[in-house]
């Protein structure tokens, strides 16, 4: 399979000590057209500025320091602003993590996807009036025509993230970025937002890089994860890999914290303490100061990756000092 995005060493920084606080540190990875990647990991790990430092959208003071971003045969990170736009627009596209807040209050909601697809394709009012409408009933919107003519504060959150699916989708994108799409939404309409991305990616054949907490929500929808933790990637594979063979004990500590697993009248398993700052990131392995598997070389030396076969990847010193096969769970 043809790979879409390939990402190699990507480091953003923010201001800080020394050359900044890398708040994305050697990031790698690849997504396959068609495929769906989930990006997890708990807040405060890099999802977010992973996305966006894909899309160059990166909040100032941040920068993107290194690495590379491949988009088909494009090189995203040397490109003019001009061209990016471009870019943005047409290959690929982001759904970003607050619908109640991306969409603008005071402008209706049937105006804002027609002014996405006129910024990008030469079209008449109309025509982007009818591919509003079309985009609308695509996404499952209830009476697309009234919705059209309606204002943010008049629809539902599942209603307004529908939108910017919609939006997102405007310009026929090849990759799909989702940010925490089913954040903030109750447990019926994420069910409803979950089915709506898995048969849009399915009729498109789209990639998408879902970036979420939810492994409920990973494991319907992504074909392979990769597990970030303290802004770099922990653990890669496929779904199966890891949700049924997972060896960082970072991974198996969000498996085993998962609601949807947990043994009724039981207390749910947790991981203890919190993801540190970037100023407070320990010498070795990241991880080291909540690990329960901790031992000596971990508080020292930076993990290596070992390949596990067929794209398990994991960075372990555990890992590393052991054999290769087994679940490690």
């Amino acid at each position: 399979m043809t790979a879409l995005l390939e990402v190699k060493g990507l480091t953003a920084r923010f201001p800080g000590p020394g050359e900044g606080l890398p708040i994305v540190d050697g990031v790698d990875f690849h997504i396959d057209s068609g495929e769906v990647l989930a990006l997890v990991g708990e807040s405060g790990c890099g999802k977010s500025m992973t996305a966006l430092s894909l899309m160059r959208l990166l909040p100032k003071p941040g920068r993107i320091a290194s690495g590379r971003v491949r988009l088909g045969d494009e090189e995203v990170l040397s490109m003019s602003v001009n061209a990016m736009r471009r870019v943005r627009g047409h290959r690929m596209a982001m759904i970003f993590q607050e619908p109640m807040t991306s969409l603008n209050p005071v402008v209706r909601v049937g105006k804002q996807v027609m002014e996405a697809i006129r910024l990008h394709e030469d079209v008449s009012r109309s025509a982007a009036r009818l591919r509003s409408l079309e985009l609308f009933s695509e996404v499952g919107i209830p009476d697309p025509e009234a919705r059209l003519d309606a204002y943010p504060h008049q629809l539902s959150g599942g209603l307004k993230q529908r939108v910017m699916i919609a939006m997102a989708l405007s310009t026929r994108p090849e990759l799909l970025i989702a940010d925490e799409p089913t954040t903030a939404l109750d447990v019926t309409i994420q069910a409803q937002i979950v089915r709506l991305l898995r048969d849009l990616q399915r009729d498109r054949g789209m990639s998408i890089l879902l970036i979420t907490h939810d492994l409920g929500v990973v494991n319907e929808l992504s074909d392979r994860v990769a597990v970030m933790y303290a802004g770099r990637i922990v653990e890669t594979g496929s779904r199966q890999d890891i949700f049924k063979r997972p060896r960082h004990p970072y991974t198996r500590g969000l498996l085993r914290s998962n609601p949807a697993l947990a043994v009724p009248g039981e207390r749910l398993p947790e991981i203890q303490g919190v993801v540190p700052s970037p100023v407070e990131w320990p010498q070795g392995c990241r991880f080291s100061t909540r690990c329960s598997e901790v031992f000596e070389p971990c508080r020292i030396d930076v993990p290596q990756t070992t390949n596990l076969g067929e794209g398990h990847r994991c960075d372990c010193h555990g890992v590393t000092s052991s054999t290769n096969s087994g679940d490690g769970a």
